[in-house]
């Protein structure tokens, strides 16, 4: 019985491996998916913001805690891909000395950064940094409470005209429980003079103001300049990196006058310049540039502006 069983199961593997076509592979399907939400977004040209050197309010802090917080702060603005944060000493722009008092001029250096392509310029200051410490001071090992607390301010102010966009002053508090171990809590200068800490602090209050800062800038419009003209090729000091796209139409316009109050002598605004024509995006060139071709228009000129055309 067993022999005929075994001899049924030969026969119907012998004809399994008969019927089976090995020259067929065996496909494996692979769904592989790309998403394009938030494309469109890279796309929108990015205005120019430039990152003046932090301030600080007192001379006794190494000038490396306000550098690697600004350093942070200008990559925290790139990374959200809304504006192109720029390091205002690879600008080489004069007028960068704070005054007498110790506070930039910016309404100076405004007009200097819009010959540059700048659509705002940015100032941070650290106005104070305050360490309390708490304790319990019976006992060997007893437990600290710190709190550190940063007051700093961020002005943003539009490089047309000067006006001042953006004035908040910030304080960020930052508790850090710890344990000393047999040592006095009212000699105990650790935190005061550990730089990483502060430098921890700074660097996240400066942070804070990130989402404050981008939602100031819709009151900026975003534009551009041209930079040099030859034939009939014009040279654009906006491409790539601001977000400007091969075939985007721009249309031109003539530097606008300055209005001042006749009465406080205080600058009013700049009033829109006459529309000259528009330009087509044909390629880029250097770093963030780009090269049109007139699309309409005529008698364009170094240093008119271009926007979006609408």
């Amino acid at each position: 019985m067993q022999k005929r069983i075994f001899l049924v199961l030969s026969l119907i593997l012998a004809t399994a491996c008969q019927t089976l076509d090995r020259s067929t592979p065996v496909l494996r399907r692979e769904v592989k998916d790309q998403s394009l939400a938030g494309k469109s977004a890279e796309a929108l040209p990015r205005k120019r913001l430039v990152i003046l050197p932090f301030l600080d309010a007192s001379s006794s802090r190494p000038a490396s805690l306000r550098d690697q917080a600004r350093a942070s702060f200008i990559k925290a603005l790139n990374k959200s891909g809304e504006v192109v944060a720029l390091d205002s000493r690879d600008l080489k722009t004069e007028s960068l000395n704070p005054t007498d008092k110790g506070e930039y001029d910016l309404k100076e250096v405004a007009k200097q950064a819009q010959g540059l392509g700048a659509n705002a310029i940015l100032e941070g200051k650290i106005l104070d940094v305050r360490v309390s410490r708490k304790a319990d001071n019976v006992g060997v090992i007893r437990q600290m409470k710190s709190e550190f607390e940063a007051i700093l301010r961020v002005r943003v102010v539009s490089t047309r005209g000067g006006q001042e966009i953006f004035n908040t002053v910030k304080t960020v508090t930052l508790e850090e429980p710890t344990v000393r171990v047999a040592e006095r809590v009212e000699t105990d200068r650790f935190l005061q003079n550990n730089p990483e800490i502060i430098e921890h602090i700074l660097e996240d209050a400066f942070l804070d103001f990130v989402p404050q800062v981008l939602a100031s800038l819709n009151k900026v419009t975003w534009e551009g300049r041209i930079a040099a003209l030859n034939g009939d090729r014009i040279y654009l000091n906006v491409g790539r990196i601001s977000g400007v796209q091969i075939g985007d139409v721009l249309k031109v316009l003539e530097p606008g006058d300055d209005v001042y109050d006749p009465e406080s002598g205080s600058h009013i605004g700049t009033v829109p310049g006459r529309l000259k024509g528009t330009l087509e995006v044909i390629s880029y060139f250097g770093n963030d540039g780009s090269i049109a071709v007139i699309h309409s228009g005529s008698g364009f000129r170094e240093n008119d502006r271009v926007e979006q055309y609408q």
